[in-house]
């Protein structure tokens, strides 16, 4: 009876032992996940200009060593933001894969989109002022431009109707 005891007590042990093995497994995958998702938002600072977590140089030291200190924060469980601010403070904003949409940074997220715009409303300006300047050449409005285009594209269109007809 004792013997089935220490066997059963035995087996509990082992079973909460891998059970335990399969928890610690699991932390970890998470903390690696959480690492690497953090990781691809900086750059690797050896100067391949290359993501942390992408870095590819055989023996790069820099990208080894903040990947460890990047381990390091994350099973400590610090936050991103934390983290963030101290690659910051150690490399400088360079460190940034993207850089954040906020403030200076901002206004350069936006600037193509507000120069894309500009040109846009300056091309269409500068066509409305050539036409309006070759009409007032002609002495014509733009109501008579079209009135006056009408009769000749009838003709055209008669002439093209009439040149591709099926012989």
């Amino acid at each position: 009876m004792i013997k089935r005891r220490s066997a059963a007590f035995f087996l509990v042990m082992a079973l909460s032992a891998a059970s335990g093995a399969v928890f610690v497994s699991s932390v970890q995958a998470q903390q690696t996940d959480r690492a690497k998702q953090i990781g691809g938002k900086f750059m690797c600072m050896c100067g391949c200009n290359q993501v942390l977590t992408q870095c590819n140089h055989v023996g790069c030291t820099v990208s080894a060593s903040m990947l460890k200190e990047l381990d390091g924060w994350v099973a400590r469980g610090d936050s991103e933001t934390a983290i963030t601010s101290a690659l910051v403070q150690e490399f400088g904003t360079k460190v940034y894969a993207e850089p954040p949409k906020s403030g200076l940074s901002l206004v350069a997220w936006m600037l193509p989109s507000l120069y894309l715009l500009l040109g846009t409303l300056v091309v269409v300006f500068v066509i409305w002022k050539w036409r309006s300047r070759a009409l007032a050449a002609r002495g014509e409005s733009a109501d008579q431009a079209t009135a006056m285009v009408s009769p000749d594209l009838e003709r055209a269109r008669r002439r093209v109707a009439r040149e591709t007809e099926d012989f």
